[in-house]
């Protein structure tokens, strides 16, 4: 029934805002908790704050498709539920870690139970209308991007108002344990469209291979395939500029002359003793270029799904993709910093169309059966480039500039966008076939 969809759909956004809040809440502050469990140096702490941070993301990588599958077997409001309680589990027990170590190990556990957004979206997905594939996943990202931008701030209202920055794990804790409750009793889901009891194996071993072959037919779909590797391009196109963008704005700043400049003029509601002009300029310059992005993306997401719905999931991919090919390009093209301000604003428009592209095409290539495993699919190509796209970044920039770094990710995604096209000829024919 239409009300029935909608509800479900509202409960499950309203679950993802607000555990996407508390997600995005604590990531900033973990320079300064492993400074306060004792770790010295400078290289010491962005070592461990980048390895607890790709954590996560990295071990998601490999659980997702298998929750997914699993979640088509026993229920997708099980799964979601699950992934909220692990949050509960695993990060508010960051408040009790005392070593850089153990905080490596709850993140990586965190990765490895806590993936909600693909069986959030499956969720949702198997109750919406079939035109509505890309809107749906579009408008349930707008939630996730909305708590990106919410995130940092709340937890930095939260360790103030409390005293102590371990208290926003506990804050969060709680958070992702109301969401799994609203999620129980608010959303409804129909059994009938996920695999039957009677259909699959018994006991634990039998399952495990059951769900093995299960992503194993997911991964021999040839457009899902391309799929997630044209997600992974993009994603890994902004993720290895990302860690080293400030190199880029230093080097724009370098020797030039800022005095009676509009920077000066912004920074002075800025200023504080010890920093130069110069250095609040490039502070506030490399802001504006995640800020401009965070906007692009949040007032293109559900633009990108209503697109994708009405020329088809493939199509806007592909040019979600030659857009991102645009953007990488001007940004590498240019030394002058409106041109680098308005090339990120051209990229945080192009990446919105990652996930309601991908999904939607996914819904459409997997039967309503398999459509948790060709999502979670889809998740861990993104998560994927999430974990290595910085690292191979912050590796290559000493030696190719981050200009060379935004080519070769442009060169990649190009190549990606070859295959794309080219597994279209795989397919029986040019309309998406459910895969069963």
């Amino acid at each position: 029934m239409e009300s029935s969809w909608k509800r479900t759909y509202w409960v499950v956004w309203t679950a993802n805002l607000v555990t996407s809040i508390g997600m995005m809440s604590f990531l900033p502050f973990f320079p300064s908790l492993l400074k306060e469990m004792g770790l010295e140096g400078e290289s010491a702490i962005s070592f461990w704050s980048g390895l607890c941070f790709a954590a996560a993301p990295l071990s998601a990588t490999f659980s997702a498709p298998i929750w997914g599958a699993l979640g088509d077997r026993f229920g997708r409001k099980v799964m979601v539920c699950r992934a909220m309680l692990a949050i509960a589990f695993f990060v508010g027990g960051m408040g009790f870690v005392q070593t850089p170590l153990q905080l490596l190990a709850m993140r990586l556990g965190q990765g490895l139970f806590s993936g909600f957004i693909p069986p959030s979206i499956t969720l949702v997905s198997i109750a919406a209308p079939a035109d509505r594939q890309g809107r749906v996943a579009g408008n349930l990202a707008t939630a996730l991007a909305i708590g990106g931008l919410i995130g940092p701030m709340f937890g930095g209202f939260v360790a103030t108002l409390l005293g102590s920055r371990k208290s926003v794990f506990f804050v969060v804790g709680a958070l992702a344990l109301i969401s799994a409750a609203v999620v129980w009793f608010g959303a409804e889901e129909d059994v009938s469209k996920r695999q039957q009891k009677g259909e699959g194996p018994r006991g634990v071993q039998a399952t495990l291979r059951q769900t093995g072959r299960d992503i194993g037919d997911v991964l021999a779909n040839p457009a899902l395939r391309a799929t997630a590797l044209v997600v992974f391009a993009l994603q890994f196109g902004l993720g290895s500029i990302n860690p080293v963008i400030e190199l880029h704005v230093e080097s724009m700043f370098a020797g030039a002359d800022l005095q009676g400049s509009v920077w000066e003029t912004v920074t002075e509601f800025f200023a504080s003793d010890g920093t130069t002009l110069e250095e609040r300029a490039q502070t506030l310059a490399t802001s504006l270029l995640f800020g401009v992005m965070a906007v692009a993306n949040l007032i293109s997401l559900s633009a990108w799904g209503r697109y994708g719905d009405r020329v088809g999931h493939r199509r806007a991919l592909r040019n979600c993709a030659i857009l991102c090919v645009v953007a990488l390009g001007l940004q590498a093209a240019t030394a002058y910093y409106l041109v680098l301000l308005a090339g990120r604003f051209v990229m945080g428009i192009a990446m919105a169309g990652i996930g309601p592209l991908a999904f939607g095409l996914a819904a459409g290539q997997a039967s309503q059966e398999r459509r948790g495993g060709a999502f979670g699919v889809v998740f861990s190509a993104r998560t994927f480039a999430v974990a290595v796209g910085g690292t191979f970044g912050g590796f290559l920039n000493p030696y190719i500039g981050i200009r060379g770094v935004m080519l070769l990710s442009a060169a990649l995604l190009v190549g990606t966008v070859v295959l794309f096209r080219q597994s279209r000829s795989e397919d029986a024919s040019s309309k998406d076939l459910p895969l069963r």
